[in-house]
């Protein structure tokens, strides 16, 4: 039969003719066993018969084998493991506390200071003498020649926030510019029809003793006199409301100054009721008006107050200086003078009565800018 010989084909590979069962893992493959009439191909060459297989390398058989990691762990399996590995060398630890000493430099004596520290500090020695040298030497020589060394009047004062020691230069560098703009023309009254120089001091003279009355401050009484000169200076005023005028800048300058100001009522109280409620606050809008709100202007007080601590003042000095400067607050013609000249001025002419000689020395000058020969 046709179908009786499919078996004997050639081209077809056929199952071995005996097979062994039973074989261990890893023992090995049997011999390969030849095909009838040489057409059965090796089992070894499997890989090389199939078309599109992959070539891999054979594996290598070498003589010391890695034990399999499946393999109990047995006593002699250990052993030879432990044997395998490299011995790590032991760290051997300290369990006995050491004492540490700590040394501070600055009262180690023996401690030796770097080279530069040393050095550095040689030359600020040496800077500090030399200093100390040179105020020595200026001092003799001032002496030897009669002449007086300028003095820090704000040293005293360094640990004081409210003396502002940091800025007292500028401030009062800044108040002698102000000074100048904010002059007022010492003849403005040409230019009023109803009132002259009289009427103006009548009216300071009485603002003095209202001043007192309602004991206000100092800077008070200043910046009134301030006001009512700047704001005549550049409005026209009828007689009648002269007196109107001084008190409403007295308000002013109290809103400006102080921290209980005086209510608007007994300020017509105290002018006799001249004036009624509603005509001071009308003038109060026409005074700020005028002077485009620029309440902010030196007075004479605040040169006092500076130049008299130059003077290192007692009370009677301070006093009679501050008695001089309000004789010429009521005066027309002072105007003309600024009022840093005229606190250094009251000071100059208050220590000649007090102590009957000039006093004026390199402090005063220092300090207020004036000489002497200026003041005379």
């Amino acid at each position: 039969m046709a179908g009786s010989d499919e078996n004997n084909n050639p081209g077809v590979i056929g199952p071995a003719p005996t097979m062994q069962v039973g074989l261990r893992a890893g023992v090995g493959k049997l011999p390969p066993v030849a095909a009838a009439g040489g057409n059965r191909r090796a089992l070894s060459a499997i890989n090389r018969n199939i078309v599109g297989a992959p070539t891999y390398p054979p594996v290598k058989q070498c003589d010391n084998k890695n034990q399999p990691v499946h393999r109990p762990i047995t006593r002699r399996f250990a052993a030879q493991i432990a044997t395998k590995q490299d011995p790590k060398p032991q760290v051997e630890l300290k369990n006995e506390s050491q004492d540490i000493a700590i040394t501070d430099a600055e009262e180690d004596f023996s401690f030796s200071e770097p080279m530069f520290v040393q050095h550095t500090e040689a030359m600020l020695e040496d800077i500090d003498r030399m200093e100390v040298e040179m105020e020595d030497v200026a001092s003799e020589e001032a002496e030897e020649e009669g002449q007086d060394l300028v003095v820090d009047i704000d040293g005293c004062d360094e640990n004081n926030p409210l003396a502002v020691t940091e800025y007292i230069d500028d401030l009062f560098t800044f108040y002698r510019k102000s000074e100048v703009t904010s002059a007022v023309s010492p003849n403005y009254m040409a230019n009023q029809f109803d009132i002259n120089e009289r009427m103006r001091g009548i009216l300071i003279d009485w603002l003095i003793e209202v001043h007192y009355k309602f004991e206000l401050m100092d800077e008070t009484l200043y910046l009134t006199v301030n006001l009512i000169d700047r704001f005549l200076a550049v409005h026209s005023l009828v007689r009648k409301k002269l007196q109107l005028v001084g008190v409403t800048a007295m308000l002013l300058a109290c809103k400006y100054e102080e921290v209980s100001v005086p209510v608007v009522d007994d300020l017509i109280l105290i002018s006799d009721k001249a004036y009624s409620r509603k005509e001071v606050l009308d003038m109060e809008k026409l005074i700020v008006h005028a002077l485009q709100f620029n309440m902010s202007v030196p007075t004479p007080y605040v040169f006092m107050k500076r130049f008299l601590k130059a003077a290192q003042s007692d009370k009677k000095l301070e006093l009679l200086s501050f008695f001089l400067i309000e004789l010429c607050l009521v005066e027309y013609e002072m105007l003309k003078y600024p009022p840093s000249l005229m606190s250094a001025a009251a000071i100059y002419t208050a220590q000649c009565c007090l102590y009957g000689s000039s006093q004026w020395n390199k402090t005063h000058e220092w300090y207020s800018s004036y000489s002497e020969d200026q003041l005379l």
